[in-house]
């Protein structure tokens, strides 16, 4: 364990996000034994000009002119830093070393922020942690001067293109200048290690305790008239991140099981032919603290997801939330699935492989094989995750 250091942390996702964030975690997990400094991203000018009626942007803007404070205290030893400075939204420039010059001029405006922090908190010798930021800290470590500078690789980001356009050269020389590189995928972790042999899988940290703690009651009352075995998915309903096609097939494979699907639409499965299936069910958007109800009226939990580079190195924080709940999973192989899940998931590749370990995962579904997968889940704290990020800390200091 790593005590008493001082922690700057940079990244996608501010601390006013509402959506949960593997960041977020990790620097709550930080400053139980550390100070820890968290910033959010600096406001861009075309986020600025767009959202001029958004509180955040407002909120962002005060900070800028000086109306409002930008260091916030979270707890005891946690503080969040909104930038009191304004960087251009440069990413459409098609030159790239045009847009790598303006970069340096943001990221020395971002610099000049987070010092200010760092004097008034008196930090010292601080590690900088960099959760996926390839461009806003592309320089960060030269200019803020970290005793030890980590980058944190949790999606592949080059599969999209507003990162690939610049990120594509710019992420494996932020890999390489970085001191250690650790990653929440086997898949991340290798792709890392091709520009720092300092790569490390540390494993991912889930919020399961909703899941757990769940006791088996009333199934909700729209699942309650869908007939016969139920095999269910949980979460937003993406079509460049699940396979429509292979949910078509099951369905019509097997028009005796029902395919109930949970979660917001994108346009893809709005408009996809599982919608004039009969025994495919769309039940929408739930709250947060009712999905354990679904999950818990499953026979058969999924995770159908398209093999891509968007999707190959993900961590799938959706099979500890079935596993939480003893329930039987058959998921989509990946090399990460593979290495990770293989012992306490069913795997397929392909529609033919999903109907056929369905029926074995119904068949041998018990009490036994549930506890066990409840204790597998139960590892995935994340507290273990930043014990294993410590680890690969401690090689380095």
């Amino acid at each position: 364990m790593i005590q008493g250091m001082d922690i700057i942390i940079v990244g996608q996702q501010p601390w006013d996000v509402e959506i949960g964030s593997n960041c977020k975690n990790i620097a709550l997990e930080f400053s139980k034994h550390n100070r820890v400094l968290y910033v959010n991203a600096p406001l861009d000018r075309v986020s600025l000009l767009k959202g001029s009626s958004d509180p955040k942007v407002i909120k962002r803007n005060n900070v800028i002119k000086h109306k409002e404070a930008g260091l916030i205290q979270l707890n005891e030893t946690m503080w969040n830093l909104f930038p009191d400075t304004i960087v251009e939204s440069i990413n459409w420039i098609q030159f790239h070393s045009l847009f790598k010059f303006l970069n340096k001029i943001n990221n020395q405006r971002f610099a000049s922020s987070i010092l200010k922090a760092v004097k008034v908190l008196g930090f010292k010798n601080f590690i900088l942690f960099n959760d996926n930021d390839m461009f806003r800290s592309f320089h960060l470590k030269e200019l803020l001067k970290p005793k030890l500078s980590v980058y944190y690789s949790r999606d592949y980001m080059l599969a999209v293109d507003y990162w690939k356009k610049h990120g594509e050269k710019l992420e494996p020389i932020l890999i390489a200048d970085s001191d250690l590189c650790v990653a929440n995928s086997t898949y991340l972790a290798d792709y890392c290690k091709q520009y720092n042999p300092n790569s490390y899988y540390v494993g991912q940290g889930c919020e399961l305790d909703l899941f757990m703690q769940f006791k088996v009651g009333d199934s909700p009352l729209d699942m309650q008239n869908i007939p016969g075995i139920k095999i269910g998915y949980v979460g937003a309903l993406i079509g460049l991140r699940l396979d429509i096609n292979l949910l078509i097939e099951l369905a019509k494979a097997r028009s005796d099981w029902s395919i109930v699907l949970v979660g917001p639409e994108d346009e893809l499965f709005a408009q996809s032919a599982l919608h004039q299936l009969s025994n495919v069910f769309f039940l929408g958007s739930k709250p947060p603290q009712s999905l354990p109800q679904y999950i818990g009226s499953f026979d058969v939990c999924l995770n159908p997801q398209v093999v891509s580079q968007v999707t190959i190195g993900n961590y799938p924080r959706k099979i500890d939330e079935y596993l939480a709940m003893g329930k039987p999973v058959v998921a989509t192989s990946t090399p990460f699935m593979e290495a990770v899940f293989s012992e306490h998931t069913y795997l397929a590749k392909n529609v033919q492989d999903y109907v056929s370990l369905i029926e074995v995962a119904i068949k041998e579904n018990n009490h036994v094989q549930a506890e066990k997968r409840k204790a597998f889940a139960a590892t995935h704290t994340w507290e273990n995750s930043v014990e294993e990020i410590y680890r690969a800390i401690e090689k380095h200091l």
